[in-house]
């Protein structure tokens, strides 16, 4: 199993930079072009130009500042997927840790680029608002 993390520091509040993790509906304005973002219950559904991935929400905790979600459904040929997104007070702003575990070990490096922009562009929505 391939293992991914990048991690961002943002200059805001933890409850900021948590505002925006923990809505299933806010990666389009953290990834401009993106298509519609659909959210039924606990399954969110990303259109990526033509690319339609389903995501199943699996904790989404306000205590824990913790998001995690998996992909249930993709064109590619996943066997396991698991994203978690925790927002973490530094006492200056907030440090904000995204990780993912996937099957097969061959997606990892296409999802290392994937997250590393993920983590930046939280952090440049966040900051530019």
């Amino acid at each position: 199993m391939a293992t991914i993390r990048h991690h961002a520091r943002i200059d805001a509040s933890p409850d900021e930079v948590w505002a925006v993790v923990s809505d299933p509906t806010s990666v389009d304005k953290i990834f401009p072009g993106l298509g519609p973002v659909e959210f039924d219950g606990t399954v969110r559904t990303v259109d990526m130009g033509g690319i339609v991935i389903k995501e199943e929400i699996v904790t989404n905790r306000d205590d824990l500042r913790r998001f995690q979600y998996s992909i249930v459904e993709a064109p590619m040929d996943i066997e396991y997927h698991l994203a978690t997104i925790d927002v973490i007070d530094d006492g200056e702003g907030c440090l904000l840790v995204y990780g993912v575990d996937v099957k097969p070990d061959e997606l990892g490096p296409a999802l290392d680029g994937t997250m590393a922009g993920a983590a930046q562009g939280i952090k440049q929505y966040v900051e530019g608002r």
